[in-house]
């Protein structure tokens, strides 16, 4: 049963700009080198079943998740091409992960030995988690790694591939990048003395597009696949160009002046101190507007115009330079004639990072899919 909105709020989505985001990564690739699109979290907010048809038909040979849940989702969806959950699953559920043809990661001894007492009949495709200093996930010496190969005897268990992650890869001083480098060489040479057809992929956004010819066989492509760098060092080199895949509109629903002296919304913190074109929005809190947006500006008719007062679960209000009819489309975020509104803009607002602004936004925003 197809979904239906009854309020006038709306994400747009470009499909097309997915396609042209992973375009300019692979011609800036060595020609070999695969991308494995990255569709966790909903798809960064954008929507995971519908970015990740796009990212296939651009050209992305696997698919990324976190949760084994993502991954059963995108099969249930119909998608058939091989996907990896990134992050740790309960051993107990490899014979889910069988039965979907989903590729696990592991990095842990104790669940290799899980895995391999369990009856699932078929094979479970594995990819091994390495950490070369992230610090979250992985093995962390080459004592461990040797342990797990030898223990990859049962003909189940299909090894098919490695990876490590990178945690300053977008920054300006690379002295832990290139140890993390490092580390992950030393590593490589074990894994492919073990065995020489596997899958190494250790490149982020930030990795891939920096360092494209430093890359392995795959590249996992996440934040920047929406058309969104990873930090601002990397917004100023841009090494390839990114087009934003992300917009957010509502309407204005009620339109007033105010005299002098009247108080805006909850706490009374905004009052006029002349008449005022006061607009209301209905997108709130609940909606991922954080309350800390208050004076960030919105779009109409190309104009930047202040949200006052504090934000409300489900409306906030705009000071309008005039009167403006019920109907009239806001921007959040996103373009109107020559004037745009970002999330880099949103997330330097709020402290942190654009990758928060794209999954904050909640699931009662309809996704409206342009292609």
């Amino acid at each position: 049963m197809e979904e239906v909105s009854y309020r006038p709020a709306w994400i747009e989505v470009d499909l097309d700009a997915i396609n042209y985001n992973i375009n300019q990564l692979k011609r800036h690739l060595p020609t070999n080198t695969e991308i494995f699109a990255v569709v966790k979290a909903n798809g960064y907010g954008h929507g995971d079943v519908e970015i990740a048809k796009a990212a296939l038909e651009a050209g992305a040979s696997m698919l990324a998740v976190a949760l084994l849940e993502e991954a059963i989702h995108l099969r249930k969806s119909g998608i058939l091409a091989p996907i990896l959950v990134l992050g740790w699953v309960d051993p107990v559920y490899a014979p889910v992960a069988v039965k979907h043809d989903i590729t696990l990661t592991f990095f842990q001894k104790s669940w290799l030995e899980k895995v391999k007492q369990s009856s699932f009949i078929g094979k479970l495709s594995l990819h091994l988690k390495l950490d070369t200093g992230m610090g979250r996930l992985g093995v962390t010496t080459k004592t461990e790694l040797e342990t797990l190969l030898a223990l990859c005897n049962d003909p189940r268990l299909q090894l098919k591939g490695a990876f490590t992650h990178f945690s300053t890869a977008d920054e300006k001083d690379l002295t832990y990048y290139d140890r993390q480098q490092l580390n992950w060489a030393d590593f490589q040479q074990t894994l492919q003395a073990y065995k020489s057809d596997l899958t190494l992929h250790m490149g982020n956004s930030a990795a891939s597009m920096r360092f494209p010819k430093e890359m392995n066989h795959a590249v996992r492509f996440g934040i920047s696949m929406y058309g969104l760098y990873p930090s601002s060092i990397i917004k100023k080199e841009k090494p390839i160009d990114l087009l934003p895949a992300m917009s957010l509109h509502t309407k204005l629903i009620h339109v007033k002046q105010v005299p002098a002296g009247r108080s805006i919304s909850y706490g009374a913190t905004y009052t006029t101190d002349k008449p005022e074109w006061i607009g209301t929005i209905p997108l709130g809190y609940a909606d991922g507007i954080d309350r800390r947006l208050t004076g960030m500006d919105v779009l109409i008719k190309g104009r930047k115009l202040p949200i006052v007062g504090k934000i409300c679960m489900d409306q906030c209000m705009i000071k309008l330079d005039q009167s403006y009819a019920i109907g009239t489309q806001v921007t959040l975020i996103g373009k109107q004639f020559d004037e745009e509104i970002t999330m880099d803009e949103i997330a330097e607002r709020l402290e942190t990072i654009n990758y928060e602004i794209a999954c904050m936004l909640s699931d009662r925003i309809p996704r409206i899919y342009l292609k």
